[in-house]
């Protein structure tokens, strides 16, 4: 055979193994680069800390839209400002974090849930492969199903707050806390007493689907800007809060409605829709919307804290590799 055909190796030849050893080298096949690992844990520890935000910065307004909401049409308040006056005046500022223990505890479980959910969702639809972009309605197709998930983790831990929130002065408290709040829902009613109000909590919550598919608009749009990410996501969290508020409003002062009714048989209302029904007669549109500006004036800074929060671990998890 001709020295074209055939490469003869002379291990004695010292530079010659080294020939041979570069050619191997070089000529090695180069490897496809690793993708993204999915991590389904990072968005529920991510979440923790979206709960807690929400609860430090929006519980006192959530206090106000609530009791604004229950108050019926002889409201014992004239507006936000004057229920704000009475009940610093009469109960004093801690009055204003009313009910806050099971969104304490409530808060960081819900959301851990709704945005692990919402992670989870998303890799779903990218195929597990987090690098996959999603479009608009598959971001809200993934909210749609967080706030449904999460809705099962949520209507037992608002029904409690909202309980508590109404109870204004001892001619109204029935409940000395979070825990005989349940204890007496159950002993009313069986365990099923703390899901009383979950097709409510369904409904209301299925507009995260709103809120999620408004975030990656907002996200898309500011990213043309100069602005860094952290002021994205808070500017983004806060739009999107209020497009979801304005949407989801009536619904959610149905449930509450629903919810904080006398626990008592025969039911007030029976269902979600003699409830809808009766504010609507009694109060016509305007009864859907009671407590909407405390909301509005919520939604902004504790949904935009919240999302910065969540958006921040989000990035510290991956970057230590969780």
């Amino acid at each position: 055979m001709t020295s074209q055909t055939l490469l003869e190796v002379r291990p004695s030849s010292r530079q010659d193994n080294m020939d041979i050893s570069a050619t191997l080298i070089l000529d090695k096949p180069k490897s496809e680069p690793i993708k993204e690992q999915p991590s389904r844990l990072r968005g529920f520890l991510a979440g923790v800390a979206s709960g807690v935000t929400k609860l430090c910065v929006g519980h006192p307004f959530d206090t106000i839209k609530v009791r604004l909401q229950t108050s019926g049409l002889n409201s014992r308040f004239n507006g936000p400002l004057h229920c704000l006056k009475q009940t610093i005046r009469k109960e004093g500022f801690r009055a204003l974090y009313k009910g806050a223990t099971p969104p304490l505890i409530g808060w960081g479980i819900m959301d851990s849930v709704m945005l692990g959910s919402l992670h989870n969702y998303r890799l779903l639809l990218q195929g597990n492969d987090p690098t996959v972009k999603l479009n608009v309605f598959q971001h809200t197709l993934a909210g749609a199903g967080a706030g449904i998930t999460v809705s099962f983790v949520a209507t037992p831990i608002e029904q409690i707050k909202a309980r508590l929130q109404v109870q204004y002065d001892s001619t109204t408290k029935l409940y000395n806390g979070p825990i005989d709040c349940a204890r007496k829902l159950v002993r009313n009613n069986g365990i099923r007493g703390l899901w009383f109000g979950l097709a409510g909590t369904m409904a209301f919550r299925s507009f995260f689907s709103v809120f999620w598919g408004s975030y990656e608009l907002y996200s898309r749009a500011l990213r043309k800007t100069n602005l860094n990410e952290p002021t994205i996501n808070f500017l983004a969290g806060g739009l999107s809060a209020n497009n979801f508020w304005i949407c989801a409003m009536p619904f959610d002062t149905i449930k509450n409605r629903f919810m904080t009714q006398p626990d008592v048989k025969p039911l007030r209302f029976p269902n979600i829709w003699s409830c809808a029904t009766f504010i609507y007669q009694t109060e016509g549109i305007r009864g859907f919307y009671k407590g909407f500006i405390p909301c509005i004036l919520r939604s902004f800074p504790t949904n935009a804290s919240a999302i910065l929060a969540f958006e921040t671990t989000m990035r510290l998890l991956k970057n230590s590799g969780i």
